[in-house]
């Protein structure tokens, strides 16, 4: 068993991601509204944290939340499938700011029904 997390800095991409998940079977996921540490940085009102001006203007300028999904999935098979379905819809994610998608492995799901997963 394992979750898949995909923190999506292009958040348009979210609705076809997750069509693409219901399509391959997916039962479930979680979104949250997330933001990177620069981004908290870039935009703290204290500015206390010196930054270099080009970086500051750049991260002033992209887009300051994204978002977090993550799902449990248990079946390698389907784990592969939704990975497979987020690089079909984004396209390459190692390219700059479009985002990051890792698996963890977990042991024990408390408080989902079996066949939930």
């Amino acid at each position: 068993m394992h979750v898949l997390f995909l923190v999506l800095n292009e958040i348009e991409y979210l609705d076809d991601i997750l069509s693409e998940f219901v399509e391959i079977g997916v039962k479930g996921a979680t979104i949250l509204d997330s933001q990177g540490m620069a981004s908290a940085i870039a935009n703290n009102s204290n500015r206390q944290v010196p930054l270099f001006g080009s970086l500051k203007s750049f991260l002033d300028s992209s887009r300051p939340y994204n978002k977090t999904v993550f799902t449990v999935i248990d079946n390698p098979e389907l784990l592969e499938k939704a990975v497979d379905a987020v690089n079909r819809v984004i396209g390459d994610i190692r390219k700059p700011g479009v985002g990051l998608m890792f698996t963890i492995p977990v042991d024990n799901i408390f408080g989902l029904p079996k066949n939930s997963i």
